[in-house]
């Protein structure tokens, strides 16, 4: 891998044109082709952003030898055959949250990456946020003492009208694949993964989760209070308790643009944010810094945390009763 790395965007919605915006100002960071399902929507996405490529079907950008590195922006249902397809072709992976619509799927893609030695990441943009390192990090060092609690919720006021994607459960709508995955990322950024898990949810009539509430509990007694939300404007904050102290993130806490720190008999201190924090630059560079030391996952969003993600995912699912149409007739969510 050279100085510059050559990007294929798979998809032409409004987080690929968010993350396209952010990695042309990324140095070392070329994008060379875009694919769509359809011709039209491709020439139109390249266009805006000068993208010397475009594809109307997935196998034109998998077969350009030009690119090393295809970003997968598609809706949920399709990540593991996106994915998939791209890694058989010898491509490294980007694929956004959450990795696969289960637990089943997102095993396969790991597997075909670490079979093939191809690098594969989740697109968990928080994980690699500036700030969000650093209070994992004070988390790590015991700035807090033992975490008890961790409290997180993300909610959009809505309405979504039955045929918006997020009602759709053919593509993964819900809450939770879309939002709930970052507050259960978060709690497990923490505290790993969740010996057990209760769930709670308001079903809308087409059968995926508008209102989900997360009691996930670990042996050492922690426990995290999570929340997800289709129909109500939630705070967005993040709050974890320990025995020595606390920190609280105020709205917007899986891009925080600051966060205090609380300790008894200490002044509350405040860490800010020196970098744009509402990025897709620091998940980007931290691919990029990947594959040009050649390695084939990333440290700060490792492939087994985001299996064990999904797994959480898959039991909250299973305790509201929610399931794909994709997985039916399959032995497991």
């Amino acid at each position: 891998m050279g100085d510059t790395v050559r990007w294929g965007i798979l998809a032409t919605g409004g987080i690929a044109e968010r993350f396209t915006t952010d990695l042309q100002t990324l140095d070392g960071a070329e994008v060379v082709a875009v694919a769509s399902r359809t011709e039209a929507s491709a020439k139109a996405f390249a266009d805006r952003f000068g993208i010397p490529r475009a594809y109307g079907e997935w196998a034109g950008l998998f077969a350009d030898d030009s690119v090393d590195v295809v970003y997968v922006a598609t809706p949920h249902h399709a990540h593991r055959e996106a994915a998939g397809l791209a890694l058989e072709a010898g491509k490294a992976v980007l694929c956004e949250k959450a990795l696969t619509l289960n637990a089943r799927e997102a095993e396969e893609l790991v597997t075909l990456s670490r079979d093939r030695g191809l690098f594969l990441m989740e697109a968990m943009w928080m994980y690699c946020n500036p700030l969000v390192r650093r209070l994992a990090e004070l988390v790590r060092d015991g700035a807090v003492g033992e975490v008890r609690t961790v409290q997180a919720d993300f909610g959009l006021q809505g309405p979504f009208a039955p045929d918006h994607r997020l009602r759709d459960p053919a593509v993964g709508g819900g809450a939770l694949l879309d939002l709930g995955v970052y507050p259960v990322s978060f709690a497990q950024l923490l505290l790993g993964e969740p010996d057990t898990v209760q769930a709670h949810a308001l079903l809308s009539p087409e059968g995926v989760d508008l209102n989900t509430a997360m009691l996930l509990g670990w042996d050492t007694g922690a426990s995290a209070l999570l929340s997800c939300s289709l129909v109500a404007d939630t705070p967005l904050t993040a709050a974890v308790t320990g025995t020595l102290g606390r920190i609280e993130v105020p709205r917007g806490f899986f891009f925080p643009e600051r966060f205090t720190l609380h300790r008894e008999g200490h002044e509350p201190e405040e860490f800010v944010s020196t970098d744009a924090p509402h990025s897709f630059r620091h998940e980007a560079a931290e691919v990029m810094r990947c594959l040009r030391a050649g390695g084939t996952e990333s440290p700060l969003v490792p492939l087994d945390g985001s299996l064990a993600v999904m797994r959480t995912l898959d039991a909250v699912r299973k305790r509201v009763g929610v399931r794909y149409p994709s997985e039916r007739g399959a032995t497991r969510a």
